[in-house]
């Protein structure tokens, strides 16, 4: 039978890998910020999300970085981001590896570990790095190890790249600030749903909201 360990809660952690490339200057990379900043707030209004949400941001450009380690939602600062240079998807993917490796903690025969994670992945362009070995390595867990979602921003974006990564994929062919808003509030209600059903039965899998119009699913 597991048991609570002192100290060790069960935790929801919830990634966001953005793209802070050099076609993110400008009004995109600001209204990205001004998204991750609502949905903090957003999800600081719902109790099961303040006791259950751990957040963490890795961004990528020319290189890719965790700007902010896995935290709980109450202490999340957002993090300074500047839009330049290329688009190191594969560098990000193999840091969220990482992070499953070593920041998700596992079931052990007396503590169940965290909730599985939610991963949501926002990019506009194609890789510009060797990304197709990372991409293989977080398919095959991708519904078994953490819910991955990869959404596809503007006209320039490859969605069959994306579907490499994770077979929940969304476009958002609109680089302007309301629909960036409308995705990041679509993020807190998913994070907000998942942690309201983890709380009641965490033995069932979760399923994430409709997305908005200004967001399409692709088959």
């Amino acid at each position: 039978m597991f048991n609570e360990v002192e100290g060790l809660s069960r935790r929801l952690p919830v990634y966001l890998l953005l793209d802070r490339s050099g076609s993110m200057f400008g009004e995109p990379i600001e209204a990205v910020k001004q998204g991750v900043k609502y949905m903090i707030s957003e999800l600081k209004k719902e109790p099961q999300a303040i006791e259950t949400a751990y957040i963490s941001v890795i961004t990528f450009g020319s290189d890719a970085r965790q700007d902010v380690q896995l935290t709980e939602l109450a202490a999340f600062k957002e993090p300074q981001i500047e839009a330049n240079g290329t688009t190191s998807l594969g560098a990000a993917l193999h840091i969220l590896n990482n992070c499953f490796d070593n920041e998700v903690r596992k079931s052990t025969p007396t503590q169940k570990g965290d909730y599985k994670p939610l991963v949501f992945i926002m990019t506009d362009g194609e890789p510009t790095d060797d990304w197709e070995n990372a991409a293989r390595e977080i398919k095959q867990k991708s519904g078994k190890v953490a819910n991955i979602v990869a959404v596809g921003c503007g006209p320039d974006v490859n969605t069959d790249t994306l579907k490499k990564i994770t077979d929940i994929v969304l476009l958002m062919s609109s680089y302007q600030p309301e629909d960036f808003k409308q995705f990041f509030r679509w993020v807190s209600q998913s994070v907000k749903q998942a942690s309201i059903k983890f709380t009641k039965d965490s033995d069932q899998p979760t399923n994430l909201p409709a997305p908005p119009p200004t967001i399409q699913i692709i088959p």
